[in-house]
């Protein structure tokens, strides 16, 4: 259990180096961060500063070269690959720019599959990937494929497929990317309704400052290290 008042994430003097000697590249250098339950963090910096890097640290994706990660009071550093799997499986949902949708799966199927990996029963998979699709708005669409939904759509059913498995935070990686400026903000919208409502803590990648404006704090990199962290003043309306 999280100590009252404890980061749900906390990241010490993390740092991912990549390659030896002539080829070694530093990816990020002795960072702190604390992520509290139920905030909604951008997470900024230009190309090769490090940013996607963290997020995959977080996100139990890739593991850091040195320092510590505590989600929720455990040592990830200290749990098997199979325990990681589980905390990643559990905990963390993932939004990414490329939706990453199985094109031959309808979209509710595609919803259902992390559950399938969870263990859970075909009704509830079911019960629970219609309720996500509702959520984001796509009641009614969950028979059609991928190629059939606009690109929106297409990230409504990848958000819903990561609040299927009920996630303690979500990890969306430039999750407009490929969006254009109407649907974007669509996205950002039902991003902040679900950290608002349901009390999701959002953690997002994004080099778009109208992206980042939806969020309540803004954490910058440059060059692997954190350059900037406060509160965002202009919470976007």
């Amino acid at each position: 259990m999280t100590p009252p008042h404890a980061p749900l994430i906390q990241l010490r003097g993390i740092s991912r180096v990549y390659g030896t000697g002539a080829a070694q590249v530093v990816a990020l250098q002795d960072v702190d961060l604390d992520v509290t339950r139920g905030e909604f963090i951008a997470i900024m910096g230009p190309s090769g500063s490090g940013k996607s890097t963290a997020m995959n640290i977080m996100g139990c994706l890739d593991s850091p070269t040195s320092g510590s990660y505590r989600f929720a009071g455990a040592e990830v550093g200290s749990l098997s690959r199979e325990q990681r799997g589980l905390l990643r499986r559990n905990y963390l949902g993932f939004v990414f720019q490329g939706y990453n949708l199985l094109p031959r799966m309808s979209a509710e199927e595609n919803v259902e599959l992390p559950l399938v990996y969870q263990g859970i029963g075909r009704e509830e998979r079911r019960a629970r990937a219609r309720a996500a699709l509702d959520k984001v708005g796509l009641s009614g669409r969950g028979s059609h494929d991928p190629s059939e939904l606009s690109g929106g759509q297409q990230q409504r059913v990848a958000i819903a497929r990561a609040l299927a498995t009920q996630p303690t935070v979500i990890l969306a990686d430039e999750p407009t990317g490929n969006l254009d400026s109407a649907r974007s903000r669509e996205i950002m919208e039902l991003l902040e309704a679900l950290n608002r409502d349901e009390g999701i803590t959002i953690l997002m990648v994004t080099h778009e400052p109208d992206m980042a404006a939806f969020a309540h704090r803004l954490v910058e990199f440059v060059d692997g290290r954190i350059t900037s962290d406060a509160p965002n003043m202009k919470v976007a309306s």
